[in-house]
C-alpha cells in the first residue's frame, strides 16, 4: 500500500469562502483504490506557498495529487509550481488525462495540469471541478501503481506488463 497526499490549489478555499469538495473527492477515490492517504492540506494560489507543500509533502507520500490551478487564469500557477520542484515529469500523465476528458468535454484541452518525480514522489495536478476530479484520477488510476512500483526500483521490467 503506498502513502498518498491530496494537495487541494484554491484562494477561496483557503479563505474559507467555499468548501473544498474536490480534494476529499480525490481522498476518497485513491482511498478506494488501496492508497493510505496520510494527508489533506489547502493552499491559495500562490507559487511559492505551493512549491512548499509540494516539497513537503513530497517526503511524506510516494504520490501527491493536487487539485486546482490548470487552467488559464492568471493566479493558475499548479504547473508552473509542480515543474519547479520536480526534477523529471512525466507528461504521459497529464496526456492520458487530458485525452480521455476530451471524450467528455472540449474544455478538456485547456488543462495546463503536468505531473512530474520529486525524488521518489510522482506528483499529479488535476483540475479543480469534483466532477474533473473524479474523471481525471480514475482515467490514470489504473497505471500509477506500476509508476509508483518503478520509481522505487521494484519493478525495473516495464516489458514485463505487471
Amino acid at each position: 500500500m503506498y502513502k498518498a497526499a491530496v494537495l487541494t490549489v484554491s484562494d477561496r478555499s483557503f479563505r474559507g469562502e467555499r468548501p473544498d469538495e474536490a480534494g476529499p473527492l480525490a481522498a476518497s477515490l485513491l482511498e478506494a483504490a488501496g492508497y493510505r492517504v496520510v494527508e489533506t492540506a489547502v493552499v491559495p494560489d500562490e507559487q511559492p506557498e505551493i512549491e512548499a507543500a509540494l516539497i513537503r509533502l513530497a517526503g511524506e507520500a510516494a504520490l501527491v495529487i493536487t487539485s486546482g490551478g490548470t487552467g488559464f487564469s492568471p493566479r493558475d500557477v499548479t504547473p508552473e509550481a509542480t515543474a519547479a520542484v520536480c526534477q523529471r515529469m512525466a507528461p504521459g500523465i497529464p496526456e492520458a488525462m487530458r485525452a480521455a476528458s476530451l471524450a467528455v468535454t472540449p474544455r478538456a484541452m485547456l488543462s495546463r495540469a503536468a505531473a512530474g518525480i520529486r525524488g521518489g514522489t510522482l506528483i499529479v495536478n488535476l483540475p479543480g471541478s469534483p466532477k474533473a476530479v473524479r474523471e481525471n484520477l480514475e482515467a490514470v488510476l489504473p497505471a500509477l501503481e506500476h509508476g509508483l512500483k518503478m520509481l522505487s526500483g521494484a519493478s525495473a521490467d516495464c516489458a514485463a506488463g505487471d
